[in-house]
């Protein structure tokens, strides 16, 4: 932090009540969006009420200080970037004020997806549907005049603003709508007025100029909207002239909306074509029709979706070059199916241009074909290269008619630059989203993409067509503003000077502005060259220097080179999909309640790049601040899960973390998160006195205050000797070298130490089925709280130890089995990224199974037994997220399914909040409640006689806020078959306050 950015920091911590931020990490984490620019901000400033907004434009105004309001960071050219203070208003304006018959009143920071879930409610949606709507907020929304998908419906957001409020330039908080021009007004005194008679000024001066404008397109938002905002008797609409105007003519706080009923009946239908351009005819042929969206794809997609879901592998011809996405809506089902057969019979009986095509009428099977259209571009990103599906010419729109003309010129453009590209649109209204593969690392390519824009734009202005069709200008079309506006220019001048005369927001964006060069600096993804430092050895022939950076802070712990670790971080785009609140996923549980960039997974990514190209220093792995950062990240893998580009953030995570510890060591209240097992081991020798220390205040108390064990967390007892030094265990602990199925029970901690009477269970169950058992004594922990903690050192101990003792067994015919799905994931994923290319690694890996998905197999191989006696309860189920992790799909649901009278409801609430030991520190409790609140509260219902869950920390958790009892669903199993009757007390056995059963 520099002076200028310590004293921005501290003056205005004293003017205003929300967020201000301006240390090294947290700049860079607003240096970048979606695009390919990267600008390290003086700061960031986080309002919670529209007076921190205007203090913060009064004393921006004062000093000169850019400003550059950001929403959800998702744009795609650089339009929240910039030299100077990003206003974030993501985590605080968050409200929906209120719900009308025909409007809505949200805050700037609203989620779009949020704002239609409450209006869902009143049968109402706000149309435009960009498509991060997910995470995308109102006020981006206003402010680039946002479309989407189903724009031949609802067209763009401009026909639905009525009225903003906003901060001016001055910091003067203004209501603007439709405002009669008062030559005589004072911009303080009635700021509409006075605006007014500028721009009517402006349109008088300058008519010809904005009539010539107008392009033949159906969509153009480029430029600032100077068409269709007067009305009658020169009553100027401000509130439509700020919309699209990328926040660069005042800053937007709430705004007052007009929202649309709901489709009655929709029918959906993937149309197949055997060439781009044929699909792109058929786009036009459906423009002059009565549809609501016909998005079009090409090959490149296709053959990612086909490779990477089953379900689209099935549904699209694999000779398939192209498909279009239409979508009809009708009064009833019956009626959109017939619609959909007339489009049908147009394109592929009379015109002969598709070659067949799937309909959809149920709104699953039409969700399955929208989800190929909203992942389209960040699923890009999953191909592995320097080159990558770049946004920079995404925006492009030309006259639906001559959208074949213009695919076939933009396909030569390409072919004669050598330049690979992937093309997505919105085909009836002209809109074409292409992406060329750039390294942008590179000068020569960097040369190319400007040549490929200037082409391009030159084909799409020769068609009537427009750089600007529903994104922003930003930095990436800004340079190229006077090729398409020419004469238009001087009035856009005029205006930005009208509101903006200390030209102090989002300078450089719509208008060239002298003080931001016209060609913004890309983001940095290339590791620098750096000499080497005394001491330091050059790399061998044909080997590379394993350094967290090239300025070698602390070596590499897990089994990859800088180079790959900066792979893995640049392959995050910035779409900004992790930060969604958005049902049926669940990343990212620290984001959900309580959204902030610095819990966004994409933060973490940007964070390690940065270290890793020199963007930040890399002793900064050494602050407390970057662990904090790290410490964001549970572990608990759903955004490699379900990042649409597989960004694997957890194995960042854990090598950040392990940089820290390897430099500083382990934080105090980490170190009962890392050494649990060890815990655990001392309390096995005193039972009874542990049983009564965790169910003590006082001891609580202390414990909290050492250990920084949560006072209030719920904990398990004890049992009173360790599993493996149970009788069961030393009758089987020996290799059975016979023949027939054999298992190898792995015992992790919890099962060890708090619940042997699951692993006598699974043994029981197990050897009912015929399964010969082995549990090895000398097994240790699986040691994901160490890895979760950054601890790899002690970690990679225990997987060399534990990999040499289970590789022996596999090679004699064991599948190693666990209950414990963290437990599983360590040894199948964890333990190879440890110990890198170990044969025995890889042979363990490819060897374990959670316990559930071990029967299931056993049960789909039709050995199972099925001799179960009824269970007549209803238990409500939660996945846990390791579980997930192993992408093995639902096993314990559908085993559970084979008892008689059970009834299995799958709750789908997120993550419980336990993840792992992250909830049982005091520091992260309350988050941990907030997290699993959903969870909790759904078990809280009269509904279910249980719950259940495979994870230990998850049962806990559900324990926690309910007095409902969770059980292993491997202990239902074992009752249900008549093996352990006494285990059916539990469905009867809540928890006490501070101790589960």
């Amino acid at each position: 932090m520099d002076a200028e950015q310590l004293r921005i920091e501290e003056d205005l911590r004293g003017q205003i009540v929300g967020d201000v931020h301006c240390n090294d990490l947290f700049v860079q984490m607003y240096a970048s969006d979606a695009s390919i620019f990267e600008i390290q901000p003086l700061g960031v400033a986080r309002p919670r009420t529209r007076d921190d907004v205007a203090a913060i434009v009064r004393y921006a105004a004062e000093r000169g200080v850019p400003l550059y309001p950001r929403g959800g960071g998702t744009g795609l050219a650089g339009d929240s970037l910039g030299r100077g203070l990003v206003v974030d208003f993501s985590k605080y304006f968050r409200r929906i004020l209120s719900v009308g018959e025909e409007t809505a009143v949200a805050q700037s920071g609203v989620v779009l997806a949020q704002l239609n879930e409450r209006l869902r409610s009143h049968g109402r949606v706000f149309g435009p549907d960009p498509a991060a709507l997910e995470v995308t907020t109102l006020g981006s929304v206003i402010a680039r005049d946002a479309s989407g998908s189903h724009w031949p419906a609802y067209g763009s957001t401009r026909k639905y603003v009525d009225e903003l409020e906003v901060v001016l330039s001055n910091g003067r908080i203004a209501r603007l709508s439709r405002h009669a021009p008062a030559a005589a007004a004072d911009i303080n005194d009635n700021p509409g007025a006075y605006l007014a008679a500028g721009v009517a000024d402006i349109l008088a001066r300058h008519r010809p100029a904005i009539e010539g404008s107008r392009r033949k397109t159906l969509i153009d938002r480029s430029g600032y909207q100077l068409l269709g905002i007067e009305g009658p008797e020169g009553v100027i609409d401000l509130a439509r002239l700020l919309v699209g105007s990328e926040g660069t003519l005042a800053v937007i706080t709430e705004a007052t909306v007009r929202t649309v009923p709901l489709p009655v009946h929709v029918g959906s239908m993937l149309l197949f074509f055997t060439s781009l351009e044929a699909a792109a005819q058929a786009g036009a042929e459906l423009s002059t029709t009565s549809i609501r969206a016909c998005d079009l794809m090409d090959r490149r997609h296709l053959s990612l979706a086909r490779e990477n879901d089953p379900r689209y592998e099935f549904l699209i011809p694999a000779e398939a070059e192209a498909v279009l996405l239409v979508e009809c809506e009708a009064a009833s089902s019956e009626l959109a199916r017939q619609r959909l057969r007339e489009l049908q019979s147009l394109l592929i009986d009379k015109l002969k241009l598709a070659s067949g095509a799937h309909t959809a009428i149920d709104p699953y099977d039409q969700e399955v074909l929208w989800h190929l259209a909203r992942r389209y571009v960040p699923t890009l990103h999953r191909l592995r290269g320097a080159s990558r599906p770049i946004p920079y010419v995404e925006d492009i729109a030309v006259p639906p008619a001559a959208l074949p003309n213009f695919i076939q010129r933009a396909l030569e453009t390409l072919r004669g630059l050598q330049i690979t590209a992937s093309i997505f649109g919105h085909a009836a209204h002209g809109e074409l989203h292409i992406r060329p593969f750039i390294d942008i690392a590179s000068e020569e390519d960097a040369a190319k993409l400007r040549q490929l824009a200037a082409e391009l734009y030159g084909h799409a202005w020769e068609l009537g067509g427009t750089i600007s069709g529903e994104h922003s200008e930003g930095y990436s079309r800004t340079p190229y503003m006077a090729g398409q506006h020419g004469p238009l220019m001087p009035a856009l001048a005029e205006l930005k000077q009208l509101f903006d005369p200390r030209g102090i927001l989002n300078p450089g964006k719509k208008v060239p502005a002298e003080t931001v060069p016209l060609e913004a600096p890309r983001r940095r993804v290339a590791l620098p060259l750096v000499e080497l430092q005394a001491g330091q050895r050059a790399a061998a022939p044909g080997e590379r220097a394993r350094s967290f950076t090239p300025g070698t802070l602390t070596a590499l712990q897990l089994d990859w080179q800088a180079e790959e670790m900066a792979y893995a971080a640049r392959v995050c785009n910035g779409c900004g999909i992790c930060r969604t609140q958005s049902y049926g996923v669940r990343m990212c549980p620290t984001f959900r309640p309580a959204p902030r960039e610095e819990a966004a997974p994409r933060s973490k990514a940007n964070i390690v790049r940065a270290v890793l190209t020199g963007s930040l220093p890399s002793s900064i792995v050494a602050d407390d601040a970057f662990k904090d950062l790290c410490d964001q990240c549970v572990h608990c893998h759903m955004c490699r899960l379900e990042c649409p580009a597989n960004v694997d953030v957890p194995k960042l995570m854990a090598e950040a973390k392990g940089a820290y510890v390897a430099t500083n060591g382990l934080r105090s209240e980490d170190w009962f998160v890392a050494h649990i097992d060890r815990l655990c081991s001392y309390a096995a020798m005193a039972p009874r006195l542990a049983n009564w220390a965790i169910s003590n205040r006082v001891v609580r108390w202390m414990l909290e205050r050492t250990l920084g064990i949560a006072q209030g967390r719920k904990l398990p007892r004890f049992n009173r000797r360790p599993f493996l030094d149970s009788p069961t265990q030393r009758r089987l602990g020996r290799l059975q070298r016979g023949g027939g199925e054999k298992a190898l029970l792995f015992v992790d901690t919890f099962a060890n130490y708090c619940d042997a009477q699951l692993a006598e269970a699974l043994v029981a169950v197990l050897e009912h089925n015929g399964i010969s058992v082995y549990v090895p004594e000398r097994q240790l922990q699986a040691g994901m709280p160490m890895i979760s903690q950054g601890v790899l050192g002690a970690a990679r101990a225990i997987a060399e130890r534990n990999v040499a003792l289970l590789a022996e067994a596999v090679r004699q015919g064991y599948t190693i089995i666990s209950t414990e799905p963290s437990a599983v994931l360590a040894l199948k994923r964890e333990y190879r990224h440890l110990l890198g290319d170990d044969s025995d690694a890889e042979l363990v890996s490819e060897s374990v199974m959670e316990a559930c998905h071990y029967l299931w197999r056993w049960h789909q191989k039709g050995r199972l037994q099925l001799d179960f006696k009824p269970l007549d309860i209803t238990v409500g189920y939660h996945a846990p997220c390791h579980l997930k992790a192993l992408e093995v799909g639902m096993p314990t649901v559908n085993l559970l399914g084979l008892i008689p009278g059970l009834r299995v409801r799958h709750i789908e609430k997120g993550c419980s909040g336990a993840a792992g030991l992250f909830g049982f520190q005091r520091k992260n409790y309350r988050m941990s409640l907030r997290i699993g609140l959903p969870l909790i509260a759904e078990l809280r219902t009269a509904r279910y006689a249980a719950g259940v869950t495979e994870c230990s920390t998850c049962r806990i958790q559900m324990e926690q806020g309910s007095s409902l009892p969770t059980i292993h669903p491997i202990k239902l199993l074992a009752l249900s078959y008549g093996l352990k009757p006494e285990l059916r007390q539990l469905l009867n056995s809540p928890s006490e306050t501070l101790v589960v059963r």
